[in-house]
């Protein structure tokens, strides 16, 4: 497939405390540098975009050194934590800023829909910002009008298409905005996380247009998400962007796994120093983690896992009972598992391995939170929500949804057919 998107050595910079790149004296400051054939003199200062870290240069590399190129047709997904520098590259690709350094080659119109109310009038109604965000696309007003039922069906604003949009809710805006950027024909459309405004419904519904825009119709998407469902249900291809640098770019599943570990979605470890240890003088929780039998984590509901603890036996003869809780992201509790086995256990490191059977938990967020219990049946620590697991699923996505079965769980019953 030809390239639509090629990116090259792409940098940007910004001045912190400012809306610019600099002040007035900093640009004249420029400017002498150029005369003299001499660079940007700000460009040697600044520094690696980490928010957590404070440094010593007022000038930060939003992005710094991207290279990549995306082909026809393609679905990339760019993840990464806040501040990562996600949002700064879709604005340089949708040029509504400029690099500080380096190049973007874009063949094709875009459509990009970066937050709420970009490129909608607040006075228009939806109907008159349906042809506005199509003329300014290079569309006819008869190519226009052709699309028009469809979008307005699409987003089910129907009652409201000849209201002023400035009376919509964020919800409606999005769905309005999300149909018009998907069905009037760009070759290439660019989404941030505004999705994250709609409610359940539309999102699946946002999803399966954007697998039918790339599948069906060979146009490229760029796609923002902190939703790494969302991302592996669509996505060819991933980016992970970490403090403005490319960390790591390909296979969907495999950079989604290594975004995941190492920021947070699923926490596979939790490690305590022991003098801060949760627990008493009986016994200290000093780990919990996440493993499978390849050594590798893993969020796929067709995987097993294994949730292994860690307990500093502090007293001889302990009778012990380590509980796993899951709770789903409403603090729904899903299910209890208690370990059968109370000893009693001699002094030393007690490991407790729990496994969660493939086709269990349903696609979502599922947290985990331990339970000791010692002699007598005396609580010696409880820890909530220690680990965090995002489930999703492999394959394709089927009826414009997504892994989704109702309820909690979805385990795999035993069926059996008889044609009598």
């Amino acid at each position: 497939m030809s390239t639509v998107i090629k990116v090259e050595s792409l940098s940007k910079l910004y001045r912190l405390g400012n809306t610019g790149t600099g002040s007035l004296a900093h640009d004249i400051n420029r400017a002498w540098y150029r005369m003299r054939g001499k660079g940007d003199p700000y460009i040697k200062i600044g520094e690696e975009n980490d928010r957590a870290v404070r440094g010593a240069s007022e000038y930060i590399w939003a992005l710094k050194d991207i290279d990549f190129e995306v082909s026809q047709g393609e679905v990339l997904g760019i993840i990464g934590r806040n501040g990562a520098g996600k949002s700064t590259l879709l604005k340089i690709l949708s040029r509504t800023t400029s690099p500080t350094t380096g190049s973007i080659k874009i063949k094709g119109r875009v459509a990009s829909l970066l937050e709420v109310g970009t490129g909608f009038h607040a006075e228009l109604t939806g109907r008159e910002n349906i042809f506005l965000n199509g003329a300014i696309l290079g569309m006819t007003r008869r190519e226009i009008k052709s699309k028009l039922d469809e979008i307005v069906e699409f987003t089910g604003v129907e009652r409201f298409i000849d209201t002023p949009v400035k009376r919509y809710s964020s919800g409606m805006f999005v769905r309005l905005a999300f149909g018009v950027a998907a069905h009037l024909d760009p070759e290439i459309l660019i989404i941030d996380e505004v999705l994250a405004v709609g409610d359940a419904e539309f999102q699946k519904k946002a999803l399966g247009k954007m697998k039918d825009v790339s599948g069906k119709e060979g146009r490229t998407v760029l796609f923002v998400s902190h939703i790494m469902m969302a991302a592996q249900a669509l996505c060819t291809k991933v980016i992970y962007l970490n403090n403005g640098l490319l960390k790591e770019i390909g296979n969907t599943r495999e950079v989604i796994n290594s975004y995941s570990v190492q920021d947070g979605e699923i926490k596979g470890v939790k490690v305590w120093n022991r003098n801060r240890a949760p627990g008493n003088i009986d016994a200290k929780l000093v780990s919990v983690k996440i493993v499978n039998p390849s050594g590798n984590v893993s969020n796929y509901i067709e995987d097993k896992i294994i949730v292994e603890t860690e307990v500093m036996i502090l007293r001889k003869d302990l009778s012990l009972n380590v509980s796993l809780s899951f709770y789903d992201e409403n603090d729904y509790y899903i299910v209890a598992a208690p370990c059968p086995d109370r000893g009693p256990y001699k002094t030393g490191v007690l490991k407790s391995l729990c496994t969660i059977p493939a086709n269990f938990f349903n696609t979502g967020t599922i947290f985990v939170s331990v339970l000791l219990v010692g002699n007598d049946y005396k609580i010696i620590t409880q820890v909530d929500k220690v680990l965090k697991i995002e489930y999703s699923e492999r394959g394709e996505m089927r009826n414009g949804y997504y892994g989704y079965w109702g309820g909690v769980v979805r385990p795999n019953f035993e069926w059996e057919n008889r044609n009598l």
